[in-house]
């Protein structure tokens, strides 16, 4: 949704492991007028239908990064349906933004791991919002993720039940 003038465009960042609920969230922003940006999106856009190797995600990386900086310039809200599995994750988006004086906020989907290995045999791999996940996979996601805390900056936390 555009900005008007007496305000500054707002970027959420979708922060949860791999099935977590977090497009579920995103799409329910896009419907509001926001534009959702997605790595799972951009890699179907291209064909690609497994992990890519990691001089792409590097390069869908920088698309992303460009169509958001692109987008806030406009005055568009932006939800960057990404996972920010890591704080510095986290805290490079906010460098990014800093110097457009754009503070964004996190959206933490708090989902137990019991809930996201039931989600996972839903996923068959037919779009891109379907991106397929194993139990082992979505296990090593779980177990590597890294919560936000209320310290990095404006923090939304979502609790997610089965």
């Amino acid at each position: 949704m555009a900005a008007s003038s007496t305000r500054r465009p707002r970027v959420v960042m979708m922060c949860g492991p791999g099935g977590a609920g977090k497009t579920t969230y995103a799409k329910r922003l896009e419907r509001q007028g926001w534009t959702r940006l997605s790595f799972e999106v951009e890699f179907w856009e291209r064909g690609i239908t497994t992990m890519p190797a990691a001089d792409v995600v590097a390069e869908v990386a920088a698309d992303l990064r460009t169509r958001l900086l692109r987008h806030v310039t406009a005055g568009d809200d932006v939800v960057l349906d990404f996972g920010f599995w890591f704080r510095r994750q986290r805290d490079e988006l906010r460098a990014l933004l800093a110097p457009r004086h754009i503070v964004p906020e996190t959206v933490y989907i708090a989902t137990s791991l019991e809930t996201i290995l039931s989600r996972v045999g839903d996923r068959h791999g037919r779009q891109a919002d379907d991106w397929p996940l194993t139990v082992q996979t979505a296990t090593e996601y779980f177990q590597r993720f890294e919560p936000p805390t209320p310290e990095e900056g404006p923090l939304d936390v979502v609790r997610q039940a089965g």
